[in-house]
C-alpha cells in the first residue's frame, strides 16, 4: 500500500489508496513537471518561479543546476552572510574568535594568543573583567537583579529610557550611549529587554547582543542561520539541497565536546565542494577531517599492540585500544550499507586500518594528522583483500579505494539519492542504473544524478507530491513560496527544532530521514499549520512576508506547503 494525502486548511486527511493507482510509469506533462522539479531540486518555489523554468526551459535550467558553478550567487544572499564571519573561518581561528570559558582562561593565563582583531579582543577582555569585578563585589554578586546591575552602570533616567517605550525607543537609548557603555549594558539587561532591541537592532548591534550572551554561543548560531539563509535565498538550490543530503549522510553532532568548533569547517570543506564531484573524493575528505574523527572517536583509537597503547607507567596505567565506531559507521552507513556483505571481521579490520588517523589539539581546532606510534602495522585483510603490513596512513586509503568502488556502494548510495529525490520506496530498476552509472563513472555523482533526472521514474505520477517534506523543508519552502524576507533566522531555527529537527543536532550518525514516515504524526502535521499561520500573519520574528492570494494559499495548506 502507498499513501496519497489530501491537504486542507487547518487539517490534514491521510487517506490509504492502492498501490496500482499511480504508476512510476505514466508522466506528468507541462507545467507539472516544472513544479516536480522545482519541488525536487530546490527548497520550493519563490512566486514566479515556475514562469521563469518555462521561459528558460527546463533542460537547461536542470542544466546549471548540476553545474553550481555556472550560476551567479544572489548577491542579497551575500550581503546577508556577512555578518556571519565564522562560517569563512577555520576551526582554530572560531576557538580564538568565538572562546568557550576554558579556552578564555588560557588565553588570560597565556597559553593561547587573544584574538587579533582589535575590537574582537576588547570584548573579550571587557568580558574577563565583568567576570573578575561579579567575582569581587559583593554587592554585585553575580546572580544580582539586573536591576542591581543597570543601577552600577546607568543614571534611572537612563534605566527609565531602556525600560520604557517601543523596542525602537530602547534602541534609540542604548545608541546614544558611547561605544564602550554599550557593552556594559548590554551584558546587563535581563533577556527580556535583550531580546527586544535585538529584534530592531541593525546586523552589527544583533552581533555584539549574541556575543555578549557567550561567544561560543555565536558559532552554532551562525551555522544554523547560515543553512537557513542559504536556503531561502540561494541560487544554487541544488547545491544546498545535496549538500544538506550529504551532511546528513556523513553525519557529526555539533554538540560533542570539540565538535562545536569543528563543524563548520566540516561542512564547508569535507561536503560542500564534493556534492557533485567523485564519491571517493567526498569520502576520504569526510574521513580525515577532525569533525569526524572527533564525533566517532576514531582520533583516540589506537593499535593494542603499540607503543600508545601503554601509557603511562604503574598499576594505575590506562591502556588504551581500538576503537570501532568509524570502521562500523563507514561500512554500515558511510558506504556499503548495512546488507552490503561485510561482517564483524571486517569492521575490526578496518577500524585496525584507521589507528593513527587523529587531530593535533582538537579542543583548539586542530587539523587532521597521522600519529605513526598509535597504527597497527600488522597484515590486514579487509572484504578479502590483503592489505600487507606496514602500510602507515595508507591502509585506511587503501580501505577509503575498496568501499568506494565497490558494487555495495554504489547500489546503496544510489538507493539514499533516489529515495531522497524520487520516491520514499524508488522502483529497483532505476537504482540498478543508477548504481550502473556509478560504477561505469568512479563514483561521479553528478552522472548519477543526471541518470535519475533523465529517467521516467523521477517525472512519473508516482513520484509527483509523493514525498512529506522534512521540518527544514517546510519552514524553508514556506518563506520562499510567501516571497519572505528573513532579516534574522533565530525564530525559524527554533522553529525548525520545535518541529523534531533541530539542525546539526541530530545525536545518532544516521543524520536525519530522507523518507515521510520520520515527519508523519498528528502533532507534527498540526504544529507545520500553525506555523503557516504564524508566518503569514507575520508574527515569525525577523521575517517579513509580502502578502498576495498565491503566496497566502500556498502557505496554508497548498500541497506545495507540506509536500515535493
Amino acid at each position: 500500500m502507498r499513501r496519497k494525502a489530501y491537504w486542507g486548511f487547518g487539517m490534514v486527511l491521510i487517506l490509504a489508496a492502492s498501490a496500482d493507482t499511480v504508476s512510476f510509469t505514466r508522466q506528468v506533462s507541462g507545467d507539472d513537471r516544472i513544479r516536480q522539479a522545482i519541488n525536487r531540486l530546490t527548497f520550493g518555489p519563490r512566486p514566479g518561479d515556475v514562469e521563469q523554468v518555462k521561459a528558460m526551459g527546463l533542460k537547461k535550467w536542470i542544466g546549471l543546476q548540476l553545474h553550481p558553478d555556472k550560476i551567479a550567487e544572489n548577491p542579497v544572499l551575500l550581503e546577508k552572510l556577512k555578518t556571519f564571519d565564522t562560517l569563512n573561518m577555520s576551526s582554530k581561528e572560531i576557538v580564538r574568535n568565538y572562546p568557550a570559558p576554558q579556552i578564555v582562561k588560557q588565553m588570560v593565563a597565556g597559553q593561547i594568543p587573544f584574538p587579533s582583531d582589535p575590537d574582537r579582543r576588547l570584548l573579550i577582555q571587557k568580558q574577563v573583567k565583568r567576570d573578575e569585578a561579579k567575582q569581587g563585589d559583593a554587592a554585585t554578586p553575580p546572580d544580582a537583579p539586573a536591576q542591581e546591575k543597570l543601577a552600577a552602570i546607568l543614571s534611572p533616567d537612563e534605566i527609565r529610557s531602556l525600560r520604557t517605550g517601543a523596542p525602537e525607543d530602547r534602541l534609540a537609548a542604548l545608541l546614544a550611549m558611547p561605544h564602550d557603555k554599550q557593552d556594559e549594558v548590554i551584558g546587563a539587561l535581563p533577556q527580556g529587554m535583550r531580546q527586544s532591541i535585538f529584534a530592531v537592532a541593525p546586523p552589527g548591534l544583533r552581533r555584539r547582543i549574541e556575543y555578549t550572551g557567550g561567544p561560543a554561543q555565536v558559532v552554532a548560531r551562525d551555522l544554523q542561520e547560515g543553512k537557513i539563509l542559504r536556503a531561502v535565498y540561494s541560487n544554487r538550490q541544488l547545491d544546498e539541497v545535496l549538500t544538506d543530503f550529504w551532511f546528513n549522510h556523513f553525519n557529526v553532532f555539533l554538540d560533542k565536546g570539540a565538535d562545536h568548533y569543528l563543524t563548520t569547517e566540516y561542512e564547508r570543506e569535507a561536503i560542500r565542494p564534493h556534492v557533485l564531484g567523485k564519491f571517493r573524493d567526498l569520502l576520504e575528505a569526510t574521513a580525515k577531517s577532525p569533525a569526524m574523527l572527533f564525533y566517532l572517536d576514531n582520533w583516540e583509537s589506537v593499535g593494542p599492540a603499540t607503543p600508545a597503547a601503554f601509557a603511562g607507567r604503574g598499576p594505575n596505567a590506562q591502556r588504551r585500544g581500538l576503537n570501532e565506531n568509524y570502521g562500523r559507521e563507514l561500512l554500515e552507513l558511510h558506504t556499503l550499507g548495512v546488507d552490503g556483505g561485510y561482517t564483524q571481521k571486517d569492521v575490526t579490520e578496518v577500524a585496525r586500518c584507521f589507528t593513527g588517523w587523529s587531530i593535533d589539539k582538537p579542543q583548539q581546532g586542530g587539523s587532521f594528522r597521522f600519529v605513526e606510534r598509535q597504527h597497527d602495522l600488522g597484515e590486514k585483510v579487509v572484504l578479502g583483500v590483503t592489505i600487507p603490513a606496514g602500510g602507515g596512513e595508507k591502509d585506511g586509503e587503501k580501505v577509503l579505494d575498496i568501499v568506494a568502488h565497490h558494487p555495495s556502494t554504489a547500489h546503496f548510495i544510489s538507493q539514499k539519492l533516489a529515495q531522497r529525490f524520487v520516491a520514499d520506496d524508488p522502483p529497483a530498476s532505476l537504482v540498478d542504473r543508477m548504481a550502473q552509472t556509478f560504477l561505469k563513472t568512479d563514483g561521479d555523482l553528478r552522472a548519477v544524478m543526471q541518470t535519475m533526472l533523465e529517467s521516467k521514474e523521477f517525472w512519473s505520477e508516482a513520484a509527483y507530491r509523493s514525498k512529506i517534506k522534512s521540518p527544514l523543508e517546510v519552514v524553508v519552502s514556506a518563506v520562499r513560496a510567501s516571497n519572505g524576507n528573513v532579516d534574522f533566522a533565530n525564530a525559524l531555527v527554533n522553529q525548525i527544532a520545535q518541529l523534531g529537527e533541530p539542525l546539526y543536532r541530530k545525536t545518532e550518525p544516521t543524520g536525519y530521514s530522507n523518507t515521510s514516515r520520520e515527519w508523519m504524526n498528528t502533532a507534527g502535521l498540526m504544529a507545520r499549520m500553525n506555523f503557516a499561520v504564524q508566518l503569514s500573519g507575520n508574527k515569525v520574528p525577523g521575517v517579513t512576508v509580502v502578502q498576495t492570494a498565491a503566496s497566502t494559499d500556498t502557505a496554508l495548506g497548498s500541497p506545495e506547503f507540506q509536500k515535493r
